[in-house]
């Protein structure tokens, strides 16, 4: 087959390497910056913001008119579903937030019944809690690389978010997650007074890695991490975090708070 390639030097083929690449549409190229630009948006809001959205679209068809007015509408509920990228710290033996907010509570606490009757160990532990108000990011984060080893809701109350006896008497969905040096480790979403609706991705088995979005709490609420006996909490209260970002704690050595735990069902850490 004779060979139909340019000969060197070939002014018709010179030409056309120097031809532009063809311009993108001006709409589709700005669709790309959009994308860029704004974070994506957590599933579990697709929901409200078709609601919303909805709802807009019909006053505007009423109305005959407020086509602004549903854009920013539907704009700013999108907004509280957001899920930014993270830049998630790659260091062994830490825990990062599971949440953006502010640190409201630290102490030592159990971790919840539901987890515990699972066979997570019992005692106290340090527990690190971080309020979300309306306008902080909604979705929760793995705080250690891991497997999830149980996931359990309790339904409850819904008094406000920022107070201590919320970890207790409103709705909740824990979470076991037993990290790759075989420490035990619970976080738990906790509704609040605005916030009722709380989503878990996350399933028992699952591999899971340190700064991964796996819930969201919709319109705000608290979340508490339960951490290893032994761990250097590096925050304060009052303090804002960063999920997925900021470093709540130095833990100490693997193995230690999972020894004879025998994972779920297993008889170490049962209540009696």
């Amino acid at each position: 087959m004779p060979d139909r390639s340019p000969a060197p030097g070939d002014p018709a083929a010179t030409a056309r390497e120097k031809l532009p690449a063809p311009r993108r549409h001006p709409v589709l190229h700005a669709v790309d910056l959009v994308r860029e630009t704004l974070p994506p948006l957590h599933p579990g809001g697709a929901p409200v913001i078709g609601a919303v959205a909805a709802g807009a679209l019909a006053v505007r068809a009423l109305r005959g008119r407020g086509t602004l007015g549903a854009i920013l509408t539907t704009g700013a509920v999108a907004a509280f579903f957001r899920a930014p990228h993270r830049a998630t710290p790659q260091r062994a033996d830490v825990a990062v937030a599971p949440a953006d907010g502010t640190v409201s509570v630290i102490g030592d606490a159990e971790a919840p019944p539901e987890l515990i009757a699972k066979g997570f160990p019992a005692g106290p532990r340090p527990r690190v809690s971080t309020f979300l108000s309306v306008y902080d990011v909604h979705v929760q984060r793995i705080p250690a690389d891991g497997q999830v080893l149980a996931v359990e809701h309790r339904p409850g109350t819904f008094v406000s978010a920022d107070l201590p006896e919320a970890s207790e008497a409103n709705s909740r969905t824990s979470l076991w997650l037993r990290d790759t040096a075989g420490r035990d480790l619970a976080v738990v979403q906790i509704a609040g007074l605005v916030a009722r609706r709380i989503v878990c991705d996350a399933e028992p088995g699952d591999e899971v890695t340190a700064g991964e979005t796996y819930g969201l709490i919709r319109f705000g609420s608290r979340v508490d991490l339960l951490l290893p006996p032994g761990a250097d909490i590096g925050v304060h209260v009052g303090q804002r975090t960063v999920g997925a970002e900021t470093v709540l704690a130095e833990l100490a050595g693997g193995t230690g708070s999972a020894a004879g735990a025998g994972g779920p069902g297993g008889p170490s850490g049962q209540v009696p």
